[in-house]
C-alpha cells in the first residue's frame, strides 16, 4: 500500500460511535461539574430544564438546577459508560449560561460537534473601541455574523465579553482566528473573502494536495492618516564635545570700542548725540511718508489708434468694361442679337403656314 493512501482520510469516513460494548464495566469514580448562571437566565433555564435532563438522561448523566445559589450541576451515574459524556455535559451547561438557546446546545452531545468560548473582554483596553470592534463581528443587521456561520458551519453567539461558537473542529478554528483578528483591528470581511476562496478550492479534487497560497488574497495594511509635517523644522546641531565660547561682557565691549576710558560727562554727551541722531532719522522718515500724499501720479500716455484705411484701390479698367456693357443693353429691352434671332424665327413660321 502506498504511503499517500495511508495518510489520506477517505471521503465520507466517520469514526464509529462509542457503545456500551467498548466499556461494559462503566466508570469507577463519580465525576461532577458545576457552573454559575446570571439572574436574567433563570426564567429560560426553568422552562427548558426538563429537556436538558431528558437529553443528558440518554447518556446516563444527571443534571440539577439550583435556583437559590444560581448554579447548574452535572454528575455521572453508575450506568454511565462513556467517559467523555461528562465533558460534553459540562460544555452544555456552560453554553446555556452564555445565553446560547437549547435548540443549538443539545448538538454538543454529538461526536463530531465541539464548542469554543472565546474571551474577548481583555483584548482591547478602551471600552468604546471594544464595543466598536465587537459590533464589526455582528455587521449591519447581523449580516457579517450570518456569513461567518454559513462559511464555517458553526453557530456563533456574541454575548457580553465572550463569543460562544458551536460546530465542527475545522470551523471552530476559523471562527477563533476571525474573532481574534477583529479584536486586533483587522476587519472580518478580509477573512470572509479568504474563507470563500478556500471553500471553492476544496471542491476541486486536484487542488486538495497542492498549496493554496497563490490563490489566497494578500492584504496590505495602509496607513491612511499621515502625520502633517510642521512648517518650521527644528534641525539638530552637530554634537561637539567642546563648550560654546563665553559671551562678551559689557566691560569687554566697552574696552573694544574705547568707551571704557571715557569720562562720565563724555559718555552722557555721546548717549545724547545718539538719541538725537535717532530722533532726526525718525522725523525724516515721517516727513517722507507725509509727502507721499502730495506726489502726483504718473499720467498714462495716450496712444493714438490708427484709423482703418477705408480707401481701397479702385480698378478703373473693370469699371470701364461694366459701363460699356450697360450701354449696349437697353433698360427693359432685349439685346440686338437676340431680337434679330427672334425675328428670323417668326418669318420661318409664317412661311411654313
Amino acid at each position: 500500500v502506498d504511503e499517500s493512501e495511508l495518510l489520506t482520510v477517505p471521503d465520507g469516513w466517520k469514526e464509529p460511535a462509542f457503545t456500551r460494548e467498548d466499556n461494559p464495566k462503566g466508570l469507577l469514580e463519580e465525576s461532577s461539574f458545576a457552573t454559575l448562571f446570571p439572574k436574567y437566565r433563570e426564567a429560560y433555564l426553568r422552562e427548558c430544564w426538563p429537556l436538558v435532563q431528558k437529553a443528558l438522561g440518554e447518556h446516563f448523566v444527571n443534571a440539577t438546577l439550583d435556583l437559590i445559589e444560581g448554579s447548574m450541576t452535572v454528575t455521572t451515574t453508575k450506568k454511565t459508560f462513556d467517559p467523555y459524556a461528562i465533558i460534553r455535559a459540562r460544555d452544555l451547561i456552560k453554553l446555556l449560561a452564555r445565553s446560547v438557546p437549547f435548540e443549538q446546545v443539545f448538538r454538543i452531545l454529538q461526536d463530531d460537534i465541539a464548542c469554543d468560548i472565546i474571551k474577548i473582554g481583555s483584548l482591547v483596553r478602551k471600552r468604546d473601541t471594544f464595543i466598536k470592534r465587537r459590533g464589526r463581528l455582528l455587521g449591519p443587521k447581523g449580516s457579517t455574523l450570518k456569513a461567518l456561520e454559513l462559511l464555517t458551519n458553526c453557530y456563533i453567539m456574541v454575548q457580553g465579553n465572550t463569543v460562544s461558537a458551536l460546530g465542527p473542529f475545522s470551523g471552530l478554528k476559523e471562527v477563533r482566528k476571525v474573532v481574534l483578528d477583529t479584536m486586533k483591528n483587522i476587519h472580518p470581511i478580509y477573512n470572509i473573502k479568504t474563507l470563500m476562496i478556500k471553500r471553492e478550492l476544496s471542491k476541486d479534487p486536484e487542488l486538495r494536495s497542492q498549496s493554496w497560497e497563490r490563490f489566497l488574497p494578500k492584504f496590505k495594511r495602509k496607513n491612511l492618516k499621515k502625520r502633517k509635517e510642521p512648517k518650521k523644522k527644528n534641525t539638530k546641531k552637530e554634537y561637539t564635545p567642546f563648550p560654546p565660547p563665553q559671551p562678551e561682557s559689557q566691560i569687554d565691549k566697552e574696552l573694544a570700542s574705547g568707551e571704557y576710558f571715557l569720562k562720565e560727562r563724555q559718555k552722557k554727551r555721546k548717549q545724547v548725540q545718539e538719541i538725537k541722531a535717532k530722533q532726526a532719522d525718525a522725523v525724516k522718515r515721517r516727513q517722507e511718508e507725509r509727502n507721499k500724499a502730495f506726489i502726483p501720479p504718473k499720467e498714462k500716455t495716450v496712444v493714438k489708434t490708427k484709423k482703418a484705411s477705408t480707401e481701397k484701390k479702385i480698378d478703373i479698367e473693370a469699371i470701364k468694361e461694366k459701363v460699356k456693357n450697360a450701354k449696349k443693353k437697353k433698360l427693359g429691352a432685349l439685346p440686338e442679337e437676340e431680337v434679330k434671332l427672334k425675328m428670323a424665327a417668326d418669318e420661318k413660321k409664317k412661311k411654313k403656314k
